[in-house]
């Protein structure tokens, strides 16, 4: 199982558990994420959800590099295997909670980008590699942008693996909600969790969906674009490979990065 669910006194926590490879999504996981969310969905037990990484190195990476998804040649559709990931994308309006430790990149967008608000580690980073490796950040971008001043995403977005966000700077511009020292992100968001869980479901739900409501139709004119700017601006599959073998084995003082 690469997608643990537990639940105690109301509150589900799901970890993505890949730690060996940075919780990264393959098929299975994003299988696993869609079955959990569908599970708690209908599970009155469950009033509110912590999701969170196993291992203090990330939260989630993205999807892996591993995983083959054979595109459509129209690039007026793409098949994006991360497009179900999410708690809203699967009708979930119980409230989710990110607890957030290590690397959270590129793909752990999608997520972060369903969550009700994010607890971070002290250590954690943020950062999108799209562009340096010659694919468009559209879909992630997006989902940060509902939740970053428009000059912050912009810049996470096109400075690549250059730079990282910090877990204070994340703070700063409203990323995240509450950064504790690191090995607590998790016990922190699951006592929010539980202060949740002991509310009224319908209230707390209710206050979910409005919350989400005044964000949504714009949320949703944007999506609708992302299929056509990523089959139109991505690099070639054969370049992109070539631009990751060359990140896996280059100069790593020309292609380090700095955390700000």
């Amino acid at each position: 199982m690469t997608v643990r669910t537990e639940i105690t006194d109301g509150v589900a926590l799901v970890t993505l558990d890949r730690p060996e490879r940075h919780n990264a999504i393959d098929l299975e996981t994003a299988a696993g994420l869609t079955a959990a969310w569908r599970a708690i969905r209908s599970d009155d037990e469950v009033r509110a959800v912590v999701l969170t990484g196993a291992g203090g190195s990330a939260f989630c990476t993205g999807i892996d590099r591993s995983v083959s998804v054979p595109q459509p040649s129209s690039p007026y559709a793409i098949d994006d295997p991360l497009l179900t990931v999410g708690p809203k994308a699967n009708d979930l309006w119980k409230p989710v909670i990110a607890a957030v430790n290590g690397m959270a990149c590129g793909g752990a967008f999608y997520l972060l980008g369903e969550c009700e608000f994010l607890i971070s580690a002290e250590s954690a980073t943020f950062f999108d590699p799209h562009t340096t490796y010659g694919m468009v950040s559209a879909y992630e971008a997006i989902g940060m942008a509902q939740r970053m001043p428009f000059g912050e995403v912009a810049r996470m977005s096109l400075m690549g693996t250059a730079e990282r966000l910090s877990a204070a700077r994340a703070y700063e511009t409203g990323l995240v909600s509450e950064v504790v020292p690191d090995g607590e992100a998790a016990g922190a968001a699951l006592r929010a969790a539980a202060v949740i869980a002991g509310y009224p479901t319908a209230a707390v739900q209710g206050t979910v969906r409005a919350v989400w409501s005044a964000r949504e139709a714009v949320r949703a004119q944007a999506l609708a674009g992302a299929p056509q700017l990523i089959a139109l601006g991505n690099a070639a599959p054969e370049l992109q490979e070539q631009l990751f073998a060359a990140r896996r084995t280059g100069d790593t003082a020309r292609r380090g990065h700095r955390v700000r």
